[in-house]
């Protein structure tokens, strides 16, 4: 995935600002695919160069708002319908579960239980981001729910895991 199919889809739903579309990955993607303001703003103007997007008004202070172009909601669905998902998953975390063994039982005992803490908070901060966004029956929101989902179950499988992997440490 890129932050450029990520502000496309953002946009197909509706116009938005830098600013907005900001708030919007801290509200959604930012748990699967986080930007910086700075990434945000310079992907906006390389979509707004390559035709995918365009300024549809300026406000104050120089705002711009932003809008998908029939370009860009091709190139989206192309990306949703053509290109193949990544499959590779680097995962730093399984990396060094391979490597537990040069550690004291303990101090593998303690990597796993850290990681149940981690994956109990991941889950309570997705239960909070849940509770505080204000869903509709918009296609972000149906879909951000699923994906919500996701997150929320990929946490409660980590912690299990990892509580069940402590134990066959001895």
């Amino acid at each position: 995935m890129s932050l450029r199919h990520a502000l496309l889809g953002l946009l197909s739903e509706r116009t938005a600002s830098g600013y907005d579309l900001l708030k919007l990955f801290d509200t959604s993607l930012a748990n699967v695919w986080p930007a910086t303001q700075s990434q945000i703003y310079t992907e906006l103007t390389k979509l707004a160069g390559s035709g995918l997007i365009t300024v549809a008004a300026e406000g104050p202070r120089g705002r711009k708002e932003y809008a998908i172009t029939d370009e860009g909601m091709a190139e989206l669905r192309h990306w949703l319908t053509e290109t193949k998902p990544q499959r590779t998953i680097r995962s730093d975390i399984l990396l060094r579960v391979f490597f537990l063994g040069v550690l004291t039982p303990e101090q593998a005992r303690d990597y796993l239980n850290e990681l149940t803490r981690i994956s109990e908070e991941g889950a309570e901060n997705l239960r909070q981001l849940s509770e505080s966004v204000d869903w509709g029956d918009d296609n972000l929101s149906v879909h951000g729910r699923i994906a919500l989902e996701y997150g929320l179950r990929f946490n409660t499988m980590r912690r299990e895991w990892a509580e069940w992997a402590a134990a066959q440490i001895k």
